[in-house]
């Protein structure tokens, strides 16, 4: 990556606003999908599928790091990078985040979703919610002015004074033509520091929050991050354009709704 940061033309931003509509799209149909049994395997095939056949885009991770699958699929414990198999079936208490990109006329759709099983107790529902809200205190951060620190401040803030811990070693992300482009959106930080924003960025907000300590290591597929104390982790991303007056959420879904900015 070189440290300029690309700023969207309109007629990019029309192309990046349409993948992330078909990116929000997927969820939506997984919404009725996904339920305990279904292996992860079962979910990337029908995520791939859906992509390439209903909605004629590209699943953007497929292929991309030598990585074969479209998503992926992290459960409890497991942080990022969770990849689907054959054997790993959802059980009734699990939580999972399923990590989406989506290409289409050559702008990339990054987002994630948790997925909360019928029979997953409280503690893990809570750690769902506050890492979901968490995202939104950074996406409220954004508008033209603002600071990277801005947004990382006010993720940790929230995170923090639920007795949770932000992972460091992961951070959202420039996007568009490319997968990853600068800037680095770090999940926390001080506030008026850091890169300021202007009107055309398009970037990834998507905080890795833990039930224990911050601490991650790396499996020996090369793949899996998970928990070093073996606590829960839970995540929520969404693909932010800087407007001239504030943000816009590419991947908004049908489900969600903004708050007031």
């Amino acid at each position: 990556m070189n440290n300029t940061v690309n700023i969207k033309s309109a007629s990019d931003i029309e192309l990046m606003r349409n993948a992330g509509k078909l990116l929000a799209q997927v969820f939506h149909m997984l919404d009725d999908y996904v339920k305990p049994g279904i292996s992860t395997m079962d979910i990337n095939n029908r995520v791939d599928d859906f992509i390439v056949n209903e909605l004629k885009a590209r699943p953007a991770s497929k292929g991309q790091y030598d990585y074969a699958f479209v998503l992926n699929s992290s459960i409890n414990d497991v942080v990022c990078h969770g990849v689907p198999k054959v054997t790993e079936f959802l059980k009734g208490g699990d939580i999972i985040n399923l990590d989406i990109t989506l290409e289409k006329d050559g702008f990339i759709a990054d987002s994630s979703k948790m997925y909360v099983m019928p029979a997953a107790t409280p503690r893990a529902k809570k750690l769902v919610d506050v890492t979901y809200q968490a995202m939104w205190e950074g996406i409220k951060q954004v508008k033209p002015g603002a600071k990277l620190g801005d947004i990382g401040h006010a993720i940790q803030k929230y995170a923090e004074s639920h007795g949770y811990s932000i992972v460091r070693e992961y951070c959202g992300h420039g996007i568009g033509r490319e997968m990853h482009e600068e800037p680095q959106v770090l999940h926390y930080g001080r506030p008026n520091t850091g890169l300021t924003l202007r009107e055309g960025m398009v970037f990834t907000i998507e905080p890795m929050v833990n039930q224990g300590g911050a601490k991650i290591k790396t499996k020996k597929d090369g793949w899996t991050v998970v928990t070093r104390d073996k606590k829960l982790s839970a995540q929520s991303e969404h693909t932010i354009l800087v407007t001239a007056t504030g943000y816009e959420v590419l991947t908004l879904r049908g489900d969600e709704s903004l708050p007031s900015q």
